[in-house]
């Protein structure tokens, strides 16, 4: 299983400063985005801690003999178990830097990752919050993850909410991320790539200014060129007001 990956951030056309990371690991097979929240840009020290603490950690397993500082659980592959604690890492060390240094109290962030299996030809889908991940299969664009969104969570216990009374829940309140407790809970979802699908990850910025249809068209429209698409992405989520930070990386398997 093989890909061409590219990933693009954008400060916005309303936002001072970026609060957003993206990490991409070639040779790990590993693709990050993350989008921080805190005040006096403490959103963009979390961010950049998340994409740093997993990106380390997997360098530092890339040996057998590596030790782990969380359990191994082993209904997962390694795979699975190494996405998993390497974000399980980063929230930690996020929270502690949070308790411990009074200028970044309250920062978080959100994460999405897809890491390629090297051994099974499977895709691994990981996040915590709102950054979203897609695909695009045969020109159909499909979201994998679901929000952990306050609107997503009433939906979950009274899905028969008339639209009324979703209304009058406040919007982009999210309900969990990296950095708010010393543990965190992590969605994890596997996936069976084909050749020519299209993984997009984004922050909110993105799929907030944009509906999914017009994601769908632009990545349509970039065929293969993953840097024409989040380049695409980003102009588009701009034109449309570029209310916050934009950020996007898309994989592209070639077979």
């Amino acid at each position: 299983m093989n890909f061409i990956a590219a990933g693009l951030s954008d400060v916005g056309r309303h936002r001072e400063h970026n609060e957003d990371s993206f990490c991409i690991l070639p040779e790990h097979r590993l693709f990050i985005v993350a989008d921080g929240m805190g005040g006096h840009r403490a959103g963009d020290v979390a961010s950049k801690m998340a994409t740093h603490a997993i990106a380390s950690f997997f360098e530092a397993t890339s040996s057998e003999d590596a030790t782990w500082p969380f359990s191994f659980d082993p209904h997962l592959s390694v795979d699975e178990n190494r996405l998993l604690t390497g974000i399980k890492i980063a929230n930690r060390k996020i929270f502690d830097a949070s308790v411990k240094h009074r200028e970044v109290h309250g920062m978080g962030t959100t994460v999405v990752s897809i890491l390629l299996s090297r051994d099974r030809s499977q895709a691994f889908i990981a996040h915590v919050g709102d950054s979203r991940a897609y695909r695009v299969r045969d020109g159909v664009l499909e979201l994998i993850t679901r929000d952990h969104s306050l609107v997503n969570d009433y939906l979950m216990v009274m899905p028969d909410m008339t639209a009324e009374q979703l209304a009058e829940l406040p919007k982009n309140v999210i309900t969990r991320a990296l950095g708010m407790q010393d543990s965190v809970s992590v969605d994890l979802l596997p996936d069976a790539p084909r050749a020519g699908d299209v993984y997009v990850l984004c922050s909110d910025g993105l799929n907030g200014m944009i509906e999914d249809q017009t994601i769908n068209d632009i990545a349509n429209q970039a065929g293969d060129d993953m840097e024409r698409l989040v380049a695409d992405l980003v102009r588009e989520a701009n034109a449309n007001g570029g209310d916050d930070n934009i950020t996007v990386v898309a994989v592209l398997i070639t077979d």
